[in-house]
């Protein structure tokens, strides 16, 4: 159950208090290698997840997955730098250093290397167990410290990104870009950690595509090789400029367009001045102003920008603030196809689970009853398709899914 689906009545029964106290048992049990003490903590059947390693229930599934931690690293001294709780729920970040010089850890021979890792856990305490715990932690760090992959920034680590992006180039003349046509010169590009869930359109733009966002950061390659197969890239349109939006568009040497009430934003903080984090969940708290910084490429210059009614490689931009004082969307008429950015989501941002359409959540939005507003004005358009600026698209009935998503809270 996520906070927003708790009853209120539960939420205003939840002792604070005790999943402090449960939580800080159980990771100072961690902290001296007590692992049974740890496991006492659990209540039968709890989950532990810790994301890209492991998915298990207590008691056997936990104990074994603290032994195959601890017994690698026998000198482990684990820290706790930072508690945050919420009702049933403790947020906790925590630091762990050591040396490798115990057993095999996951296949891999001792190597006595030193570890420093960081991560995040977030533990949720029913009748004075923990009932779930959702982790996070650096993997590529401990990687990188294991010796499984080359040092940040090393000759090894650029060969291996030069051979990357060779296979990239390769794959693209070979017309396997991991590219999606999603509609009559519409192609989708999926990237991003976790999950691929940002999007980037590139569209049919004379004998090249224009770019309908940038993504994130880290998708600059891809970005590239997908459009050089389709011709080129000859300009960048943001939806708007939020870090997630932008991260590719300062590093691909084209022209970048936004609408007017965006400009200014794109060109600086992305939109950072207006965002409120308190009103996240205490994960996300925590993760999303580390991750929106990872994503995110900087400013960007606009050589141009656009308003509502301008025609743009085939599509009629259309003005949707609320999310952004500038976000645009792009029309269709001919096969009633929307681009529409984050005028609405269809994924939870805290926990990347995709489902419903809903209203951008109101920690990132400028007004949120405006962006009400413009899933509205979206809805009246009846689109056949609406392709999001993150997750799945919206098709059928869209109209009525936008309507019903609107008008909830």
């Amino acid at each position: 159950m996520t906070d927003a689906q708790t009853a209120p009545g539960l939420r205003g029964a939840i002792d604070e208090a005790q999943t402090a106290r449960v939580a800080a048992e159980y990771f100072d049990a961690i902290a001296r290698h007590d692992v049974e003490a740890a496991v006492a903590c659990w209540k039968p059947g709890g989950r532990e997840n810790v994301r890209g390693q492991v998915d298990t229930t207590a008691p056997d599934g936990v104990r074994d997955f603290l032994t195959g931690i601890l017994a690698p690293f026998p000198d482990l001294r684990f820290e706790v730098l930072e508690t945050t709780v919420q009702d049933d729920r403790a947020c906790v970040r925590w630091e762990a250093t050591g040396t490798f010089t115990g057993v095999p850890f996951q296949g891999v021979e001792p190597t006595g290397s030193p570890l420093r890792i960081e991560g995040v856990d977030v533990v949720i305490v029913h009748d004075g167990k923990i009932i779930e715990n959702n982790a996070y932690a650096d993997g590529m760090s401990l990687a990188r410290q294991l010796g499984l992959m080359p040092p940040d920034g090393s000759k090894a680590e650029q060969a291996m990104k030069q051979a990357f992006n060779a296979r990239t180039k390769a794959a693209a003349k070979l017309g396997s870009a991991p590219v999606e046509e999603v509609a009559d010169g519409v192609w989708l590009l999926r990237g991003g950690f976790p999950g691929k869930t940002m999007n980037v359109y590139l569209l049919k733009d004379g004998e090249g595509v224009m770019l309908f966002d940038a993504g994130v950061r880290s998708m600059t390659n891809a970005v590239a090789a997908a459009g050089a197969e389709l011709g080129g890239i000859t300009r960048v349109l943001l939806g708007h400029g939020h870090p997630d939006h932008r991260g590719t568009a300062p590093f691909l040497g084209v022209p970048v367009l936004c609408h007017e009430a965006e400009k200014a934003d794109a060109e600086a903080d992305g939109g950072a001045h207006y965002f409120h984090y308190e009103r996240l969940n205490p994960l996300g708290k925590v993760l999303m102003p580390r991750l929106l910084v990872g994503w995110d490429g900087g400013p960007v210059t606009i050589s141009q920008t656009v308003t509502e009614g301008d025609e743009i490689a085939g599509f009629r931009v259309i003005h949707l603030p609320g999310h952004a004082p500038g976000m645009i969307g792009l029309w269709r008429e001919s096969d009633r196809v929307a681009l529409t950015s984050d005028c609405f989501y269809t994924l939870d941002p805290q926990t990347g689970l995709k489902g419903r359409a809903r209203v951008p959540h109101a920690a990132f939005n400028e007004d949120t009853e405006q962006a009400r507003a413009s899933m509205l004005k979206l809805a009246a358009l009846e689109p056949a398709a609406a392709w999001p600026g993150h997750a799945d698209p919206l098709r059928g009935d869209v109209k009525g899914l936008l309507e019903t998503a609107a008008a909830t809270t």
